[in-house]
């Protein structure tokens, strides 16, 4: 997941290790802390598998396990996404199975991408991740039902608590899908019979 997202962000830019580190924050948002004990060592197996490279001199000199950070304007190290790295990212964007959606982590840097994600397999990840949701909350639901009676009223706000979580994201999924669906039918109807249907993605 981590990679991935590192990809992501060096598809749109170059970037030094603390601004990508700042970056990764603003992507994960509350799903995750980055520190540079995880983030350095990330870059230097992609680094090592010729997905990313760097500004350094020596660019074969192999990447320390886990640098520090980067203070000094001439000590930071710039980060470029290589042709294999653009090919690779662009494999995990077309990923539309179970490993898409069912980790609500990894459909959360899935979605930060959605830009660069084509119609069709954003349309497919929103779905599965709707039904990966409501499976959970028929859980919950069937949870609450059968223990109801057995709960003290403060765990039972809690479990409600979820419930009604659960409940706003199958809601905000549906929004999603709708927008999809909707862009997806401008589109054909933008192209015309017998045209080439405009790009889906930004690239």
């Amino acid at each position: 997941m981590l990679e991935f997202a590192i990809l992501g962000l060096l598809q749109q830019s170059p970037m030094h290790g603390y601004e990508l580190r700042k970056r990764l924050a603003e992507v994960l948002g509350g799903l995750r802390s980055i520190s540079y004990g995880s983030l350095y060592p990330a870059l230097k197996r992609l680094y090592a598998a010729g997905l990313v490279t760097t500004d350094e001199p020596d660019r074969h000199a192999p990447l320390p396990a886990d640098a520090p950070p980067l203070t000094g304007r001439r000590g930071k190290v710039v980060y470029t996404i290589t042709a294999e790295g653009k090919e690779r990212f662009a494999e995990l964007v077309s990923q539309a199975g179970p490993e898409a959606y069912d980790d609500g982590r990894l459909f959360g840097v899935h979605l930060a991408f959605f830009r660069h994600t084509a119609a069709d397999v954003r349309l497919r990840i929103l779905e599965g991740r709707r039904r990966t949701v409501e499976r959970q909350r028929d859980g919950l639901r069937s949870s609450l039902a059968r223990t109801r009676e057995r709960l003290d009223r403060y765990t039972l706000e809690l479990q409600r608590h979820g419930l009604d979580s659960v409940d706003r994201e199958v809601r905000w999924l549906s929004e999603l899908i709708d927008s999809e669906r909707t862009d997806g039918e401008r589109r054909r109807s933008d192209a015309g019979p017998g045209d080439d249907p405009p790009p889906t993605g930004d690239g």
